[in-house]
């Protein structure tokens, strides 16, 4: 890091996921969140939540879902989503086409893969 730099303005903006059913996975996230589609291209759909935090999805014809836990197509991304009840908000997750990781998790957060196959934990606050 050189110290001689002012560190400039950099913010989260939006997390990216590719995947080959663009609506499906948005469509998934959208309910999951209860956020609101804001921009829908051909090949790009962004939800955004009433905290102003945005996830959108990019359009991967060829798209590989990881095959965490095993390496041989790496997870390179999870995401963490904190709920107030673990076992609620998994079934519900399951409920619009998530699917448990068996053996993964704890007391504490359930791993699931989204329609896509991205990992992502849900988290007791």
């Amino acid at each position: 890091m050189t110290a001689e730099l002012d560190r400039p303005t950099v913010a989260m903006d939006t997390i990216v996921l590719d995947t080959d059913d663009l609506s499906g996975l948005a469509t998934f996230y959208g309910e999951l969140l209860g956020w609101k589609v804001v921009a829908n291209e051909e090949d790009w759909i962004t939800l955004r939540g009433d905290n102003g935090m945005k996830m959108a999805f990019q359009l991967a014809p060829n798209h590989r879902p990881p095959t965490w836990p095993s390496n041989e197509v790496p997870q390179q991304l999870h995401i963490d989503f904190h709920v107030s009840d673990l076992e609620e908000s998994a079934r519900f997750a399951e409920s619009l086409g998530a699917q448990r990781v068996k053996g993964a998790g704890s007391s504490t957060f359930v791993v699931l893969l989204d329609p896509s196959g991205h990992p992502f934990c849900l988290c007791l606050d």
